[in-house]
């Protein structure tokens, strides 16, 4: 009977230990201010980026948006995809590549998309 006790206990450890493990994870997200703004890829060339990192876009709601896209509308500037329009934005950050983009008044053509990876 004192071992049923003792296992359970170990089980109740583990699941703390996971569940501090999973918290201190998300503590290390950072958050990163993005420069929302033609030529926005520039912003992002030199920095490191981690899944769960966020994103907070802040831009002039009546000019632009932030759609997230995938690979297909980001190089051929279609917005397929969730669009944000807040003028305050948070995004959060998946592993590999998020494709961004502007769709509005052909934008995205003039070179307000962003691709970041996050490893």
């Amino acid at each position: 009977m004192a071992q049923g006790r003792g296992s359970a206990t170990l089980g109740g450890l583990l699941a703390v230990c996971l569940l501090l493990g999973v918290v201190a994870h998300i503590a290390d997200a950072e958050t990163h201010k993005v420069d929302w703004s033609f030529n926005a890829d520039a912003w992002s060339k030199g920095k490191n980026f981690r899944a769960g990192d966020v994103l907070e876009f802040k831009y002039d709601r009546t000019a632009h948006n932030v759609v997230a896209v995938d690979a297909g509308g980001y190089y051929g500037c279609r917005s397929a995809g969730t669009t944000y329009n807040s003028g305050s934005d948070h995004i959060t950050l998946g592993s590999g590549t998020n494709y961004f983009i502007c769709s509005l008044n052909g934008h995205c053509g003039m070179g307000m998309k962003m691709a970041v990876t996050a490893n």
